[in-house]
């Protein structure tokens, strides 16, 4: 079997896999009442979501790869998230779920159909590698993602099952960490050896040599049970700890606890996925914003990591000098390395998955919760648009915080240690938590 060959049968069993994922969050679940409502005016009908993935997979693979005649050219607006914010699709004329399905399994005939005659030739970037089939596979699973944020706004009775799994015994280890001074290759270059990915985003390339100075990490993200100290010590009530925009916010909105906590009888719950339980103390806190991330490591002492702190910490190998895909090595991930891919409807606990630490003894830096850095999203040296600005380039700025590592809703084919997240610092619905850092010196 040639190299092309292989590429096409794992692209076949992604998109395959992607799909059925997609609609077991939608029209498996729901009914039309519940897909066509908005559920919060920050996420988009679940509706919309279904029809947009099957529309973006249209314009790629159909159109842009295969080169064929457009299906639904009439729908492309309708779909294009730049041309309508998420608080108004409700109102849009959106393609009821049975359209929508079926809409869907029209698309993915044609990109089956073609999918034998495209050639993966490394003079077209666009299908080197197989790259655009990824961007699409990668695109539907992250709007699952999303989905399921949505369902945790959703009110209502549980819908989604519980997926149990087992996390592997982790011995106790080191509360942080010590990464010493030097350089170390941020990024990636794509495919190839020293960590790279043929379906790796613009933004996370070129790769590029950064020095840092020496510094300490925790070794686990934060857990609930050290964040309720924050918040038993009066942590939300004291300005000393936030910066002037985030006490700002804690005004505005009256947080005080991270999003969907509350007391009940003297005793902590979380509300999750239409079920309210008991909030379990060795979990890495989620679903909390980047400020109310930035006042708890003011109040313990320390800080958030920088983007590349995050990353040196993450992947490379001071014994070899290389940076890896993944903290464990360059293999895809496993159900020992991270809790990813839905497997469990919530993180593990901290500390958990000590096969997938990095060299430096970081654990869980791929999976169970996004962890925010302290950097603004921008491009790296030499960034190039590749193969649309408005996957990255339009969100440059000092708007928008990085976050790293994937979370337990990520799916293994975008969790890469060298994958970038941004989002707003008020945002609290996405799976984030974080992990502090401080200076050696």
């Amino acid at each position: 079997m040639s190299t092309e060959d292989g590429i096409k049968e794992r692209v076949a069993a992604e998109l395959e896999a992607v799909r059925r994922r997609s609609l077991g969050l939608t029209v498996d679940v729901l009914d039309t009442g519940e897909l066509t409502a908005q559920h919060s005016p920050l996420m988009s009908p679940l509706v919309w979501d279904l029809a947009h993935v099957g529309n973006y997979e249209e314009q790629w693979l159909v159109r842009a790869a295969a080169g064929d005649a457009p299906l639904r050219p009439e729908i492309d607006r309708l779909y294009d998230a730049f041309e309508h914010p998420r608080a108004d699709r409700v109102a849009l004329p959106l393609l009821p779920p049975r359209e929508a399905r079926s809409y869907l399994d029209q698309v993915r005939s044609r990109v089956l159909d073609s999918l034998g005659r495209v050639r993966f030739t490394p003079d077209r970037p666009l299908l080197a590698g197989g790259f655009v089939y990824g961007m699409v596979v990668q695109h539907e699973h992250q709007h699952d993602e999303t989905m399921l944020a949505t369902h945790q706004l959703r009110r209502g009775g549980p819908v989604l099952d519980e997926r149990p799994a087992p996390v592997p015994g982790a011995p106790p280890g080191p509360a942080e960490v010590l990464v010493g001074e030097g350089p170390f290759t941020m990024g990636t270059d794509g495919g190839g050896a020293g960590g790279g990915d043929p379906w790796s985003y613009d933004n996370e390339r070129p790769a590029h040599t950064v020095h840092l100075p020496a510094y300490w990490i925790d070794a686990a993200p934060v857990a609930n049970r050290a964040y309720l100290e924050f918040v038993a010590d009066g942590g939300y009530d004291h300005p000393r700890w936030w910066t002037p925009a985030g006490w700002e916010w804690r005004n505005r909105s009256g947080k005080r606890t991270p999003a969907f906590w509350a007391r009940e009888g003297g005793q902590w719950t979380r509300r999750r996925f239409g079920r309210t339980e008991p909030l379990p103390p060795d979990e890495p806190v989620q679903h909390v914003c980047w400020y109310e991330a930035d006042a708890y490591a003011r109040w313990a002492g320390k800080r958030l990591p920088t983007e590349a702190e995050w990353e040196k910490a993450a992947r490379f190998d001071p014994a070899t000098g290389t940076s890896r895909r993944f903290p464990w090595g360059d293999a895809d991930p496993g159900p020992d390395h991270a809790n990813l891919g839905q497997r469990r409807l919530g993180p593990a606990p901290a500390g958990a998955f000590p096969a997938g630490a990095s060299p430096y003894g970081c654990r869980q830096m791929i999976g169970d919760v996004w962890e925010w850095t302290s950097t603004d999203f921008t491009g790296y040296p030499g960034f190039a648009v590749f193969p649309y600005a408005e996957y990255s380039e339009v969100f440059f700025g000092t708007g928008y915080k990085v976050l790293r590592g994937g979370s337990w809703a990520t799916h293994p084919s975008v969790a890469r240690a060298t994958f970038r997240n941004w989002d707003y610092p008020i945002r609290r619905q996405i799976f984030a938590g974080f992990r502090c850092a401080r200076d050696a010196a």
